[in-house]
Formats: structure tokens, C-alpha cells, sequence
């Protein structure tokens, strides 16, 4: 864990989604950061240049924007017009996802059109709220004077936090007031209203769907008011007592700090652990930060995808029993994994630990980065593992086949939001120094350290670092992280040269300590030997396959690279070493992976798929060459099978 050294400055804190406050118990920071080139500057610039943009006209099409035009004439007492329009009370967040996405887009840099599409909707937005603060044009137009009635099922504290957080990256975007003086009013009005017993407030509840908690912290950070971080905690503290019938789907079953796994409605458990996380940092709780520790220890032993993906049911979209893992039937909702990356960056930000950021690594590259298609125009909403010969779909949200848009629209701007502040959970800042967690072309900045990057990573393993700004006397610590994949490593820093074998590496960093001058280079290698990957023997659903990967990336087959068969008769050959080809001319530009197997047809595998445990006979088949992809980029050509893991043979 990072030590504090008061003789070093204390790293000033970037505009970015999670800002600890000046009296946090956080033991890091979040630095800036600039993604300057490569995969993610990539993968960011289709976001720029397509999600973001055709979003207001996705959500004119979808009634968002209606329903708020319907909800401000109604306030200007105009003729309403028609009805609201979508199929679910919660149409107003996707609204306020796309407009954090669109603020924080705008912080990298101006764009007329999109300045103009935040204005018009922002006023849109304050035209719609009530006199008294409150805001939702389900409740103002189909279900008026039910506020707060249906709190299982009507998201208004849900849409809230959402509006809250979109209204915090506009501020700490472009300095401008009006979406926070919006939030802040509604904020009060929550306030007014909720409370504990003896409080005196009229309410006593909490929302169906977590959010507006981390929501809350995070509106005190950013204006200083303390009853919001009160608030928070009174809705944290409230879940698990039955209010909502004390079902685990609505995170009602057992309070935070009794909880021993996670459980139920996974984005609504995470989006819960995130405020929880959130809290511990800003109260220093010890007992909140142990439970969130715990769970996310639970989480990832017994309940996460190799892919970061969680949620094992469709049903309920919940995350089911320990090792229960299932491949073609796992949801892993893009949104979840996104609420994963939320949580996982607090309590790096908390604890200082490098495990944190080997899950985020693992779940961007993966679980994250499948929900958006290359061209940035079409969406997932589940992540399967697999996807079998013959499959047949039927579209929807829960469809196995990437869609324009959902009539459950979460996923699409919570994928915008999280790409387009993404520069903000790659780098940290303590008294020691600077911490990089992820790696990318760019530039990372910590108080008065800048350091540059160039690296084609996760292509090649190669990122060479230099000093471009440092303190003015005295040593500080780079601390780079050791992805918890990496099994070999070499370190060339001037006069000295680690590997794995000797080098300083504390927990997940590699630390290196002494006075540092403009110009100093640092050169990190990262062996990425492909390699095949076996699931605790508990994990039924995968016992006896094996996955391929490559660095931070999951490989899959696809059947447009299997012409002449399905996937579901390939078993993989242990026993034959693995090939990388890089492939400028496929999806993009990437690098796959090539193994050796057998197709194995019924007659060759016998009438009867069961034999003694004792028989080992070998293996027969035709032979075949397998080439696997990078999960991310599978369902960008044509409809077909996919596999992660693979039968051997």
C-alpha cells in the first residue's frame, strides 16, 4: 500500500466522475490523464464522432425527448398534446446518461453542434422540473400525484441520480451552472422529503434501483454540502430492512455491512457498492469499508465471467449462485460491467490496491468493450460466451445480435458515458507520486509530475515512459501495475534492468523510487505469450475447456472464421503450441490468435457421448486450424456461432 509522505505535495485532484473531497480517507487520488493515440484513442474517437452525435436523434425517436417537451408544456400550462411515449418509467436517465456522456466530451474539447444539442436539452430538462424541484415525466404525465408511491418500481431516485451525475460533469466540464442549479434543486427536494424514522420526513424508503446513493456523494463533492453525503448514507443504510419487501433483487435482503456475497440485480447491487465505497472513502468507516472489501472478494472468486462479466440469469438480470457461470445463457449486461468499473475504481482510489485495476483492465477490454459495435452504431445488451450452431433470435433487448437501439435504452449512453471519461480511471496521484493503472498513449499528470507514454499496447507489450515535468528537488515513486496475467516482465530504467525475478513489485506494483529529471525514460515489457486458460473445477458450466488469451484479452471463435461447420464439434489441441498473426485487414486491425484442433462429427465421437472416467482414448477428428479473435470485436460481420470456451482434446 502506497505510504504517506508528507515532505511530498499533495496531487491536486482532475475534473473527472469520482473527486474525493479534501477531508477523504481515500489513499489515492485520481490524476489526469490524456489518451493521445492507440486503442483506446481508437475506440474514443468513434465514440466521439458517432455515439454521441446521433444520440438526441435516438432519443427523439425513442419519445425521451418528448415526454420532457410534453412535461415543460405542462408546466407552462400549454396544451399537453399526446401521450408519453416508451415502455418504461425510467425513459428520462437514458436522457441524463447521454448528457454526461455529451459533458464530458465537451471537457476534451469544444464542438458547436454538440454545445448546441447539450444547451437545448438542458433547457429542455429545467422547462420540465416542477416549481417545488421535483422532475420525472412518468410521474408528472401518466401517474400525477403518485409521487414516491411506487418506489419498487418507478425509479424516480433511480432517473435522479442520473440527472445528478450528468449535472456534475457539466459543471466540472464547462464551468457552466444551470444542469447543477436543476440537480441540486431536486436534490433538495429529495431531502425535504426522505428521512429516517423521527426525522420528521414524510417518507421512509428507498428506491428499487440504486443510483442515486454515489449520485449524492458525489453532488457534495462537487458543491460542499454536507446534508447530500447525510442523504447518501441514509439511503445506504436503509437497504436490507424490508422496506422494499426485502427482496434480494432490490437490494433489500441484508444490509451492506451484514452482506457475505453479492446478490440479486447485479447493476443494482454494484450501483449500491459503488455509494458504499463512496462513503467509507468520504466518512472513513472502517466497518463500510470491510463489507466492501469483502464483497468484492466474494464477487470476483465465485461470480465473475473471464470476461469481467457478471450476471448469470436472464431472469431477474440477476447474478445467481457461487460458480454458477453459464455460457451461452449468461446475461453479463453491458451496464454491469460498467457498474463493475465504478466500483472497482473507488475502492482503488480507497484501498491504494492493484487488484482493483486488474479487474477494470480485464472488464474494458472485455465484458465493457463487446456491448458497442466497431462502428460505434450498434449495441449489445447481454454479453454471452457463447452463442450456438443454428441459433435462432428473435431481436429485443436481450438479443444475442447487435441492435441499433433498445426499448430498454441503459446500456447505449452508459457505454458513451463511461468511453468518453474514460482518460479519468487510468492514472493516481499520492504523496509518494504517481501511479499509472492503465496503460495508453498519452500523457499522465499528478501535481507537478507529467509523464508520457507511447505504447501499442495490447498489441505489443512494449510502453516506454518519459519524464516530461518533475518536482523541483527530491525523489518521488513511478508505480507501474503488474496486470495480474503478466508472468513475465523486464524493466529497463538507465542504469538498472528488473524482471520478474527481482524486481520491486509490491502488491501489484512495481515501484521504482529516486529523483527523477525531465527526460528520464523508463522502458516496461510485458511478455504477451498467448495462452490457455482452465475455470475452477466448480465452475460446471466450463469444466473440461479451456479459453485463449492474450494479454488483457479474452479470444473467442466466430463462425465467419470456420467456414464449412459449426463451432459446436471444434475441441481445442492442448498439447499444440499457440500462434499470433496480426491481422491489419480484420475488424480494424487486430491480432488473433491461431490453435490447432480436431472436428469432431458424432460417428467419430461414438453413439453414445459417455464412457468410463478411466478410458482415455485419444482423440479422432479431422483436423482444423482455429483462429480466435478478441472477444470485443465478435458480432461485427455476419450472424453466426461464437465460443470462448473450447472442448479439448
Amino acid at each position: 500500500m502506497p505510504r504517506a509522505r508528507s515532505a511530498q505535495p499533495t496531487p491536486a485532484s482532475p475534473s473527472g466522475p469520482v473527486r474525493p473531497g479534501p477531508g477523504a480517507h481515500a489513499t489515492l487520488r485520481p490524476a489526469a490523464a490524456e489518451v493521445a493515440d492507440g486503442f483506446w484513442h481508437t475506440r474514443r474517437e468513434v465514440n466521439a464522432r458517432t455515439s454521441i452525435p446521433q444520440g438526441p436523434g435516438l432519443l427523439e425517436s425513442a419519445g425521451n425527448l418528448h415526454n420532457l417537451r410534453l412535461a415543460a408544456s405542462a408546466q407552462s400550462d400549454a396544451a399537453a398534446g399526446d401521450a408519453f411515449q416508451g415502455a418504461y418509467p425510467f425513459m428520462d436517465s437514458d436522457v441524463y446518461k447521454w448528457l454526461e456522456a455529451a459533458s464530458w466530451q465537451l471537457g476534451q474539447g469544444p464542438s458547436t453542434e454538440l454545445e448546441a444539442d447539450v444547451e437545448r436539452i438542458t433547457g429542455l430538462i429545467a422547462a420540465a422540473q416542477q416549481p417545488d424541484g421535483y422532475l420525472n415525466t412518468w410521474f408528472q404525465l401518466v401517474k400525477d400525484g403518485e409521487r414516491y408511491q411506487d418506489l419498487r418500481w418507478g425509479h424516480e431516485l433511480y432517473c435522479a441520480g442520473h440527472l445528478m451525475q450528468a449535472a456534475v460533469a457539466h459543471h466540472r466540464a464547462t464551468g457552466r451552472p444551470e444542469l447543477l442549479d436543476v440537480a441540486r434543486k431536486f436534490a433538495d427536494q429529495i431531502d425535504s422529503v426522505f428521512g429516517p424514522p423521527g426525522s420528521g420526513r414524510q417518507i421512509d424508503g428507498i428506491d428499487g434501483h440504486p443510483e442515486v446513493e454515489t449520485a449524492l456523494v458525489e453532488l457534495y463533492r462537487e458543491t460542499g454540502e454536507r446534508r447530500y453525503l447525510d442523504l447518501a448514507g441514509y439511503f445506504v443504510d436503509r437497504h436490507g430492512h424490508g422496506l422494499l419487501g426485502g427482496e434480494a433483487y432490490c437490494q433489500d435482503h441484508v444490509p451492506v455491512r451484514e452482506a457475505t456475497n453479492v446478490e440479486g440485480h447485479a447493476v443494482r447491487q454494484l450501483y449500491l457498492l459503488a455509494a458504499a465505497a463512496d462513503l467509507a472513502t468520504e466518512t472513513g468507516e472502517a466497518e463500510l469499508r470491510t463489507a466492501t472489501e469483502r464483497l468484492w472478494r466474494a464477487m470476483t472468486a465465485t461470480k465473475t465471467h473471464l470476461t469481467g462479466g457478471l450476471g448469470a440469469h436472464h431472469e431477474w438480470e440477476d447474478f445467481g449462485d457461487p460458480y454458477e457461470l453459464p455460457n451461452e445463457r449468461a446475461y453479463c449486461e453491458t451496464c454491469a460491467a460498467i457498474a463493475s468499473v465504478q466500483w472497482s475504481w473507488r475502492m482503488a482510489l480507497l484501498t491504494g490496491e492493484a487488484r482493483y485495476s486488474d479487474l477494470i483492465e480485464r472488464t474494458l477490454f472485455n465484458g465493457f468493450l463487446a456491448g458497442v459495435s466497431l462502428d460505434g452504431e450498434r449495441w449489445l445488451y447481454v454479453n454471452p460466451l457463447q452463442v450456438r450452431d443454428g441459433h435462432t433470435d428473435h431481436g429485443g433487448d436481450q438479443s444475442a445480435r447487435r441492435t441499433r437501439w433498445f426499448r430498454c435504452a441503459c446500456c447505449p449512453p452508459n457505454v458513451m458515458r463511461l468511453l468518453a471519461s474514460l482518460e479519468h480511471y487510468l492514472a493516481t496521484g499520492d504523496g509518494d507520486g504517481l501511479q499509472i493503472h492503465q496503460y495508453v498513449t498519452g500523457r499522465y499528470v499528478s501535481g507537478p509530475i507529467a509523464v508520457r507514454a507511447e505504447t501499442d499496447y495490447p498489441w505489443h507489450g512494449t510502453i516506454a515512459l518519459t519524464v516530461e515535468e518533475t518536482l523541483t528537488e527530491g525523489p518521488w515513486t513511478l508505480s507501474l501495475r503488474i496486470p495480474e496475467w503478466c508472468r513475465e516482465f523486464r524493466l529497463n530504467c538507465g542504469e538498472f534492468t528488473y524482471d520478474q525475478t527481482d524486481a520491486p513489485v509490491d502488491e501489484g506494483w512495481l515501484r521504482i523510487e529516486r529523483t527523477w529529471a525531465p527526460g528520464d525514460q523508463v522502458v516496461l515489457e510485458l511478455g504477451l505469450e498467448p495462452r490457455l486458460t482452465a475455470a475452477d473445477p466448480r465452475v460446471d458450466a466450463v469444466r473440461g475447456c479451456v479459453a485463449i488469451e492474450r494479454g488483457p484479452l479474452v479470444y473467442c471463435l466466430e463462425q465467419a472464421d470456420h467456414p464449412g461447420g459449426g463451432l459446436d464439434d471444434l475441441v481445442v489441441d492442448t498439447t499444440r503450441p499457440l500462434a499470433v498473426k496480426h491481422r491489419p485487414d480484420l475488424l480494424g486491425g487486430v491480432t488473433t490468435v491461431v490453435a490447432a484442433g480436431l472436428r469432431r462429427t458424432p460417428s467419430e465421437a461414438g453413439w453414445w457421448p459417455y464412457r468410463p472416467a478411466a478410458d482415455d482414448a485419444p482423440a479422432a477428428g479431422e483436423p482444423v486450424e482455429l483462429t480466435a479473435i478478441p472477444y470485443y470485436a465478435w458480432a461485427n460481420r455476419q450472424d453466426g456461432a461464437m465460443r470462448v470456451w473450447l472442448p479439448t482434446s
